[in-house]
């Protein structure tokens, strides 16, 4: 839980005078750029576990139906009717393609957010109240 302190109109007038270099202008812009990525990306990500979490829901189903029973399975906007063990074998090396894009995107998204919290730590320490971060 965050405490706040109020500020005494000196204080509040030291930190919002601070001069802006080209250098902190420059971290506030890439502060902003990796926000806005970092939205992309979680956005991204969501919608990629979703589809995850459908192929997996899909593979229990696939368990339960007949062997000898053609499954209709989508490939790009189309549906082939497959026999099921080429079905199931298409939707595991789907699974292991989400799985691996799911992964690259919160390995990327650690990484934007690691660099964040370094740009916030700095101008926040440069500017104090002067400077809202928070989105």
């Amino acid at each position: 839980m965050l405490s706040r302190r109020v500020l005494s109109k000196e204080e509040e007038s030291e930190s919002t005078d601070a001069e802006v270099t080209k250098e902190d202008q420059d971290k506030i812009n890439t502060f902003s750029r990796l926000h806005n990525r970092s939205k992309v990306l979680e956005e991204e990500l969501a919608t990629k576990q979703k589809d995850k979490e459908d192929l997996e829901e899909l593979s229990t189903e696939l368990e339960l139906a007949d062997e000898d029973e053609l499954v209709p399975y989508k490939i790009g906007d189309s549906f082939m009717h497959l026999p099921l063990s080429e079905a199931q074998d298409l939707l595991a090396s789907a699974t292991t393609e989400i799985e691996g894009e799911v992964s690259t995107l919160e390995e990327e998204l650690g990484t934007i957010k690691d660099e964040i919290s370094q740009l916030k730590a700095h101008l926040y320490a440069r500017f104090g109240r002067g400077i809202n971060l928070e989105a």
